[in-house]
């Protein structure tokens, strides 16, 4: 038996692209997660976790840029509504076996949609940003597995990944 698939809540019925209308949606709190990770040398690991990068502190600018990119993911991601955002955090931790850092990040706003591209958002950029400061030691380091971990609230409710 085939299960109906949902439809894509961003086109209209002759398949123009529009902004979903939330306005009979009640607010709710919500918060998602996003987790990703920028592999690099041994080296530049150490080179990071030491302070030594030649552009500054690694990990305390990612955060930053995380957190900004976040606040403005509406404007980069097409049709993404501008959001109250109440808090998000932006976590970046070394990862030995990588090596190289393990970026989390968490969004959360009391509203009437979620917030899971904002939490993408702000972990995606924190790692474009680790690899920004940290190229000129390293031009090979990779960013990889950026994926929603969790989300809640609204319609749907809580969501989590399976664990890879």
């Amino acid at each position: 038996m085939a299960t109906e698939s949902p439809s894509l809540t961003h086109l209209d019925a002759s398949g123009a692209a529009n902004m979903v209308d939330v306005s009979d949606k009640p607010v709710t709190a919500r918060e998602a997660v996003a987790r990703g990770h920028v592999k690099m040398q041994r080296d530049t690991l150490t080179t990071i976790l030491t302070g030594n990068a030649k552009k500054g502190d690694v990990i305390a600018t990612a955060r930053i840029a995380g957190i900004m990119a976040a606040k403005r993911t509406h404007e980069l991601i097409p049709l993404c509504h501008p959001l109250a955002l109440s808090k998000v955090t932006v976590d970046i931790a070394p990862d030995e076996t990588l090596p190289g850092l393990v970026v989390t990040a968490s969004a959360m706003v009391s509203g009437q949609t979620g917030v899971e591209m904002e939490a993408l958002t702000a972990c995606t950029v924190a790692c474009l940003t680790v690899y920004d400061m940290a190229k000129a030691i390293d031009r090979g380091m990779v960013i990889g597995e950026v994926r929603l971990l969790e989300k809640s609230g609204g319609r749907s409710g809580h969501w989590r990944a399976e664990e890879s």
